[in-house]
């Protein structure tokens, strides 16, 4: 019976010994903290990131815009000086036309 009391009295004990044992890491804790300050600094991060991001996009897509009109200018520009030349060869030809009436006339 003695053994037996004594066996529960070490039972007793080391459950007493592992109520009182403190699971808490100090350097998990730290460790973990030191994750949580670094997560919050690459979301602070990534939020500058996508605001830069956005504000590129759009610088690309006004400066796209502007590039298209520009290139459409230059179209209407081009179309008007084939116009122009067109005109120009079409008096060309009534000035040559007329001056070979005047020759004509003359003679």
């Amino acid at each position: 019976m003695n053994s037996i009391n004594e066996k529960e009295k070490k039972l007793n004990s080391a459950l007493e010994k592992l109520r009182n044992f403190n699971f808490k890491n100090p350097e998990l804790d730290n460790n973990i903290e030191e994750l949580q300050n670094k997560k919050n600094q690459l979301q602070i991060e990534k939020i500058e990131v996508e605001k830069k991001y956005n504000l590129l996009r759009e610088d690309y897509e006004h400066l796209s815009k502007r590039i298209d009109e520009i290139k459409n200018k230059e179209k209407l520009e081009k179309i008007k000086q084939i116009e122009f030349s067109d005109k120009i060869d079409e008096l060309n030809q009534e000035t040559d036309n007329l001056l070979e009436e005047i020759d004509k006339w003359q003679m």
